[in-house]
């Protein structure tokens, strides 16, 4: 299952996020300091925590301006629901569900007293007395009149509908089938059976709905207990935590037993070391003040010597286990003899953690980067406390990479998603080195612009403080310096979303052997259709190939008429919608080369629905149609929502015409920029 969207009140600086939705694989939390990132993290964390993980506590995590609802029982812990979380299921857990939940959410939260709770939106509802009454009055009437009349001396039969009043006595209209009912109601069913007419259809379907409004409670408690099972981990990890190169085990062990941990994030990276390790700091350090049995004791010196082969064997398997995932994450491409060899070694009272190079020299690991140091520290804690569960866990990552290198943390974003690839990953960062510039649509933007109002979380990138904004534009920006005068050919593009659009079809008709754009072309969004303009001439006067792509709509008309454009490029660079659009729409923008794929993308991503619309008038922009159909329509969730569905589809996806339209125009710019 998959995290889908989430939402945290009442916890510290928040008082309501609101629901943000959460991608598939890679989510990035962006924003000023002081916003509420970590403290979103921290709050996600409680859907499903490793055991280590602190409790809520009202008077830490509650929202202070607000606590006196809680000292003086206004509001009680219990009534307060922190964190609520939206899961997507997957095939594997819908194979485990009973027929009937194939459409189901799972939610799940927790509240600030910790206790969790969890529901099931969609599937068969559990019903109530009066949902089943009219059924069961109309069983009883017929069973009634096919139970034979006693003879004489006998003792006659119970009627059903006099067994069935001794059970629902009590029962209400709002009553609802808990399982002590459903068990009850199940028995007089079954001893019910034998007074129903054999070849009366309606009443054996009548029988057997009311069998599986009894299934109903047993059924669904069924389908939560096997999607609790299977509820990932939440593990976070931050920056404090780290593996130092050297712990002293006879001093950590004493902290830990006389309760004097000064700080529980310094030693929480060794702990989680140990308890990978499956030691506790005592065993350790116990083993190695024991001293050396005397050359007489055949039995003491076998015994201690197989405690030091443990200790051997334990510490060079999880060494192996940690080269082994860091390797693949930090070097995919170094061969075996090349990549670097991580060392747990015990030596008497100090456990080393080291590092051996290609030289086969072994180094402390606090002298490698702080990158590595940081990946280091996030595989122990990682795999401590998903307690062997890691390949089900959600990662939430506070400031990862915070100590690289810009350059070292573009890098560095690639090792993110080869994690995320694996493990749904959440990570909040202020640099806007990692965040990519076909990314844009994976940011959320945390603000709090108002302490009364606290963390809001953004799905779109708007924000009402610049500073949220600024990794994106300094992304941007950044991306777009490094390649608007280094790439020969370039496509100038109207806005992100177009950026998305061009992007997206042209990676899927290209996996699909389709005519894709080149793969050599730069796309720079200009802005507006104004602006492409001046981008395209601009980069048309330092000699570089150039292609502008414009709406056929009234801006883009009017982009294309500029004289400055046509003069510098030529009517042959300015490709337009219209070129390569087959159908009614007089003024087709980019979405209407994807017309019926983003009708169908909106009604099952966003619950937006113009398919009836769109079918009756078949000439207007469908952009128009979805702006005067839809009351919070934007183009940016559109686009973003084609985006996630492009990534989980193919071109064979797409319908023939659309494909035929996108390889048309992307044949047409391709041939101008050779």
């Amino acid at each position: 299952m998959k995290l889908s969207k989430a939402r945290i009140q009442n916890y510290r600086s928040i008082v309501d996020t609101g629901w943000f939705e959460v991608e598939g694989k890679k989510t990035i939390l962006v924003g000023p300091n002081e916003a509420g990132k970590t403290a979103i993290l921290q709050a996600l964390q409680h859907i499903n925590p490793p055991d280590s993980t602190a409790k809520l506590d009202a008077l830490r995590d509650y929202p202070r301006s607000l606590y006196n609802d809680i000292s003086t029982g206004r509001i009680k812990p219990s009534d307060v629901t922190v964190v609520e979380a939206h899961f997507r299921l997957d095939a594997e857990d819908l194979a485990l569900l009973p027929p009937g939940f194939e459409n189901c959410v799972y939610r799940r939260g927790r509240k600030l007293d910790n206790e969790a709770w969890h529901d099931i939106e969609g599937g068969p509802s559990v019903p109530k007395y009066k949902d089943i009454k009219k059924d069961l009055t109309r069983l009883c009437a017929h069973a009634d009149g096919r139970v034979p009349a006693a003879k004489e001396g006998e003792t006659a039969a119970e009627l059903p509908s006099a067994a069935l009043a001794k059970i629902s006595g009590t029962w209400t209209d709002e009553t609802k089938i808990s399982d002590a009912i459903a068990t009850a109601l199940a028995a007089w069913l079954t001893k019910t059976l034998p007074f129903v007419e054999e070849d009366n259809e309606a009443e054996e379907k009548r029988y057997d709905g009311l069998v599986a409004a009894s299934e109903s409670k047993r059924l669904r408690q069924s389908a939560l207990d096997t999607l609790n099972n299977r509820l990932p981990k939440f593990v976070l990890f931050n920056n404090y935590f780290r593996v130092r190169p050297l712990i002293q085990l006879d001093h950590l062990a004493t902290r830990i037993e006389t309760n004097v941990l000064d700080d529980a994030q310094y030693d929480y990276g060794n702990l989680c070391l140990l308890k990978l390790l499956g030691f506790t700091p005592r065993e350790l350090s116990s083993l190695a003040a024991t001293p050396e049995p005397s050359a007489g004791d055949v039995a003491g010196l076998k015994n201690y010597r197989d405690q030091l082969d443990k200790r051997h064997y334990q510490l060079n398997a999880a060494s192996v286990k940690l080269t082994q995932e860091i390797t693949k994450i930090w070097a995919p491409d170094a061969s075996r003899a090349e990549a670097d060899r991580l060392k747990v070694m015990a030596d008497r009272q100090y456990l080393k953690v080291v590092v051996e190079d290609a030289l086969g020299v072994d180094i402390e690991l606090n002298q490698r980067s702080e990158g590595f140091q940081w990946l280091v520290s996030f595989f122990v804690v990682f795999f401590a406390e998903a307690a062997g569960d890691h390949k089900n866990a959600v990662l939430l990552l506070d400031e990862p990479g915070l100590n690289l290198h810009g350059l070292k943390q573009r890098e560095f974003r690639n090792t993110l998603s080869r994690l995320a690839d694996v493990n749904q990953t959440l990570y909040s960062t202020h640099s806007p080195f990692l965040v990519g510039p076909d990314e844009l649509d994976l940011v959320r933007v945390v603000e709090m612009t108002d302490r009364k109002v606290g963390t809001k979380v953004l799905t779109s990138v708007t924000s009402s403080d610049a500073a949220g904004l600024l990794p994106l534009q300094e992304a941007l920006g950044y991306d777009m310096a490094q390649s608007l005068f280094s790439q020969q050919r370039n496509l100038v593009l109207e806005g992100l979303t177009d950026y998305w659009y061009v992007d997206a079809v042209s990676d899927m008709l290209r996996d699909g052997g389709g005519t894709a754009l080149g793969e050599k072309v730069a796309l720079v969004p200009a802005g507006s259709a104004g602006k492409v303009v001046y981008f395209a001439t601009i980069l048309h006067a330092h000699k570089l190939k150039v292609v502008a792509l414009l709406d056929s709509d009234a801006a883009g008309d009017q982009a294309a008429r500029q004289e400055t454009l046509v003069h510098a490029l030529g009517q042959k660079s300015i490709a337009r919608t219209k070129d390569a659009y087959v159908g009614p729409v007089a003024h087709p923008e980019i979405e209407d080369l994807l017309r019926e794929t983003l009708i169908a993308v909106a009604t099952t991503e966003l619950a937006w629905d113009v398919a009836a619309v769109a079918a009756s008038h078949p000439s207007e922009p469908i952009i128009n149609v979805f702006a005067r159909t839809v009351a919070d329509f934007s183009k940016y969730k559109l686009a973003k929502a084609f985006l996630r569905w492009a990534r989980a589809h193919n071109a064979a996806d797409l319908l023939p015409l659309e494909t035929q339209q996108w390889g048309s125009l992307f044949e047409k710019i391709n041939k101008a920029l050779k």
